[in-house]
């Protein structure tokens, strides 16, 4: 049985009312992605199932909104809701270790409603389609394979070249998460352990670095919110202890470093998150029990490490259980 586990923590935003405890998910889901509707509706990924799983205001339970391998899902990956055409894009990866039918990496287009499947984009001479960012009516795309930002805008039929720098890769492996200071830039984060963003301006195209007091433990999904950036860091490929993920909040400053703070240790692959009605949500992908040699064991972490974070009448924590 594998759940959803999330922690809403405090952003210096307004507080919201009182959330449930407990959010589980169908059995061997491994969670990779989160996005959050403005209602609060909640969708999951799952890059083991080729799925996505909803979460309806109000609700305790999920429900499976798109079935494993519909509209050639495989390893579900970055998910981003366009209300304006009623759209919940989700990148379709191909890493392997998917029960769904093997596909090559897109970009998947459902409904925003039902579920049903509106369209597929290929990525121009193949990639990674990782995570999604929105801006303006253009849908951004992570490539984790080539050195690029991918972009579908409103009025085209395919997925172009927007950015295409060596700076976006170190080593095997290219870009991981992608946000968007509306009008203004474009951040991503590399897959590879790094003490940087990189920022690429909307404008010019300009790559530059933006400075963290620290190595970011493999920075995955980013999120801008009002001058700052919550960094979820998985902490996947660390020889040292795969299962310490954090998630930080980066302050930003033009005239030098990111200022950082660090919310929560000790977590589980936190792959994605979102934050919504003054709380950051965010799951936990336990991506080392899916795939060989451990695929199937628990990770090694307790439920006390994450109630240790709770420190404000306004915060909530999830944690495991069942869904029968």
């Amino acid at each position: 049985m594998k759940f959803l586990t999330a922690l809403a923590l405090c952003l210096a935003l307004p507080a919201a009312a009182q959330v449930p405890d407990l959010f589980p998910l169908p059995d061997d889901f491994y969670p990779e992605s989160v996005a959050i509707a403005e209602d609060g509706t909640t969708y999951i990924g799952s890059w083991h199932q080729g799925s996505v799983a909803r979460l309806r205001p109000g609700e305790t339970r999920t429900e499976v909104f798109i079935p494993p391998g519909s509209n050639g899902l495989f390893n579900t990956q970055g998910l981003l809701i366009d209300a304006a055409r009623e759209t919940l894009w989700a990148c379709s990866g191909d890493t392997g270790f998917s029960t769904a039918p093997r596909t090559e990496s897109a970009l998947k287009a459902f409904d925003l409603t039902t579920g049903a499947p509106k369209a597929s984009y290929a990525l121009p001479g193949g990639g990674y389609c990782n995570d999604l960012a929105l801006d303006a009516g253009r849908v951004f795309v992570s490539d984790t394979k080539r050195p690029r930002i991918l972009v579908l805008d409103a009025a085209e039929a395919e997925l172009r070249v927007w950015a295409e720098n060596p700076a976006f890769c170190d080593g095997p492996m290219c870009l991981n998460g992608i946000t968007i200071d509306p009008g203004k830039a474009v951040y991503v984060s590399r897959v590879a352990a790094a003490q940087e963003l990189l920022r690429v301006g909307l404008r010019d195209g300009a790559v530059t670095s933006v400075p963290m007091p620290r190595v970011l433990k493999n920075a995955d999904a980013i999120r801008f919110v009002d001058g700052r950036i919550v960094i979820f860091e998985n902490n996947t490929f660390a020889a040292n202890d795969p299962l310490n993920g954090s998630i930080s909040v980066a302050t930003l400053h033009p005239d030098g470093p990111a200022t950082l703070d660090t919310l929560a240790n000790g977590l589980a692959d936190p792959s994605s998150g979102a934050v919504h009605d003054g709380r950051i949500y965010f799951i936990e992908f336990e991506i080392h029990g899916a795939v060989p040699p451990c695929a199937g064991r628990r990770p090694r972490r307790t439920r006390r490490a994450l109630h240790r974070q709770l420190d404000h009448p306004a915060c909530a924590t999830i944690v495991p259980g069942a869904q029968s």
